[in-house]
């Protein structure tokens, strides 16, 4: 068991501290609350008790999923017969928006240009935001070993910077799907301005649709799409993939993993990816032989991600008042306890973050090294 001196200030007055030295920080409750429906799901509500301001957290929430993490949650804990005074949360307000409703004015607040929603590659820990998201797509794009000519599909392609780069840089033909019609729409619009509508294109296309249709591609990127999957539907994805990778194609999986196969976190399955599931990358691995996939790579880029959600957890604080105006003081919260959590799990190692390569069948025509990634 781990622990580090902090403090609770409970909602007559009264203060508590946990631990010897100075605290490294204080969870102040604001109102009097049952206990029994806090400890019936406390990471459920701790999330909607910091949404609804029932909870303030006085310095940094990295520090709190760190002692949760390494004591199994803060009620469970030496702590809980302090907080038999009356933990909970306030009445359940109405849900906020689904995940991607959001719309692309909040995400283009605090993504960088390349309006990038996934995991960037560091060169230096000083790298700019954008330029860490071109160098993770550039990464993707050199593991795939695209050649000029080829036609590449990407599984999940956001707002399009991916099939873009890989049209202009790499001189291939790509395709994007998606199922929000925001990014669909600004894909459509970035298309055209970089006069590129022969060479990419997107559709508004579910991955089982279009292996319905019989297309085939030479490579394929499923870049942080697989998360919201579903465990229940993995053979499913699986078998659309290998229908629409050609033989000895190669396709590349960026995906958020953990340790072990566990439930969603109930506030985070609540309140952002509802319907997700974040695999084990045994879950994963264990899947491509089932259909002829053969592993040709797999690298874990979790301080990366780590990385990548400091520099969005800093650009969204920046960009709190526009927030506030678009939604409300619990939505500005929530996505703050959001971003500022999972950096922390990254950090500690409860999550991360695996490129997994692998081909459709045997493939021989590959790279024997890794040195075309660093070129």
């Amino acid at each position: 068991m781990k622990s580090f001196p902090f403090q609770v200030r409970y909602w007559d007055g009264s203060t508590v501290t946990y631990g010897e030295g100075e605290p490294r920080f204080t969870l102040a409750f604001k109102e009097k609350v049952p206990l029994m429906k806090w400890l019936r799901s406390p990471v459920m509500s701790f999330g909607e008790a910091y949404m609804n301001g029932a909870v303030d957290i006085e310095g940094r929430i990295e520090d709190v999923i760190e002692l949760a993490s390494a004591n199994g949650g803060l009620v469970r804990n030496n702590t809980a017969s302090s907080l038999q005074k009356g933990i909970s949360l306030l009445k359940e307000r109405e849900n906020v928006q689904h995940h991607y409703d959001v719309g692309n004015d909040f995400y283009s607040l605090w993504l960088d240009e390349t309006m990038s929603y996934s995991c960037a590659y560091f060169r230096s820990p000083e790298d700019p935001l954008e330029q860490a998201q071109l160098q993770k797509i550039d990464y993707v794009l050199k593991k795939l070993q695209l050649r000029p000519g080829e036609t590449l599909l990407d599984i999940g392609s956001g707002w399009g910077w991916l099939i873009i780069r890989a049209a202009k840089e790499y001189r291939v033909k790509a395709k994007g799907i998606t199922l929000s019609k925001e990014q669909y729409k600004k894909t459509r619009e970035r298309i055209a301005e970089q006069g590129l509508q022969d060479q990419a294109e997107v559709e508004l296309v579910d991955y089982r649709q279009l292996a319905a249709r019989g297309d085939e591609f030479d490579k394929i990127s499923i870049v942080g799409m697989f998360e919201h999957v579903g465990q229940q539907n993995f053979p499913a994805f699986m078998k659309a993939v290998q229908t629409l990778l050609k033989n000895r194609g190669m396709a590349l999986l960026h995906t958020i993993t953990q340790a072990k196969e566990v439930p969603t976190d109930p506030w985070i399955q609540k309140y952002i990816f509802p319907g997700g599931y974040i695999p084990s990358l045994r879950e994963v691995v264990a899947f491509l032989p089932e259909f002829g996939f053969d592993p040709l790579d797999i690298e874990n880029l979790r301080s990366h991600y780590a990385l990548t959600l400091d520099h969005w957890a800093s650009r969204y604080e920046n960009s709190v008042e526009q927030t506030r105006k678009m939604f409300d003081e619990r939505f500005v919260r929530m996505w703050r306890l959001y971003l500022q959590s999972s950096a922390a799990s990254f950090r500690l190692g409860g999550l991360h973050l695996h490129q997994i390569l692998f081909s459709n069948g045997t493939a021989n025509d590959i790279a024997l090294t890794r040195d075309h990634l660093y070129r």
